[in-house]
């Protein structure tokens, strides 16, 4: 066997393990499938913990039961980064998000544009609601006015 086809095959054997660690991918032959799977979900729990450290409110807003929730969303999914998986694990959970996530997420998304499928673009101005106002992008700076609440 050549130097060549030797290299091709141990590349597309990595590529396959590396899949079912990361994508879900089916664990390829020769591989204990229980270790995969071991390693795999050790996997979601970093990206888990990565996520939280980037998105903090976002990880508060679940307390205890957030790396269970990260960990059955991200499977499947490969990673994109810690803030692009928080952010894209945010807006699919939106609605059930507490006041502080709705603000982090609000706040990421008037300094960035991110429509999921590239990576995100800084904006210039944006305008996005949070809880008892809003935050603005003008110019490079951002800030959240909120309504003075009565007494």
């Amino acid at each position: 066997m050549s130097r060549e086809v030797w290299d091709a095959e141990l590349a597309a054997r990595q590529e396959a393990l590396v899949r079912a660690m990361t994508a879900d991918g089916p664990v390829p032959g020769g591989f204990d499938a229980a270790a995969v799977r071991a390693a795999a979900h050790g996997i979601l729990l970093k990206r888990a913990g990565e996520a939280a450290r980037a998105w903090p409110a976002l990880a508060a807003s679940f307390g205890a039961s957030w790396r269970p929730a990260f960990t059955r969303w991200a499977a499947g999914r490969p990673t994109r980064g810690a803030f692009r998986d928080g952010w894209d694990f945010a807006r699919a959970h939106r609605d059930g998000l507490t006041g502080e996530a709705v603000t982090e997420l609000a706040l990421a998304e008037v300094r960035w544009a991110h429509a999921g499928d590239s990576p995100p673009r800084p904006r210039r101005a944006a305008v996005r609601r949070v809880p008892g106002g809003a935050a603005v992008r003008l110019g490079g700076r951002t800030r959240v006015f909120r309504r003075d609440r009565p007494r």
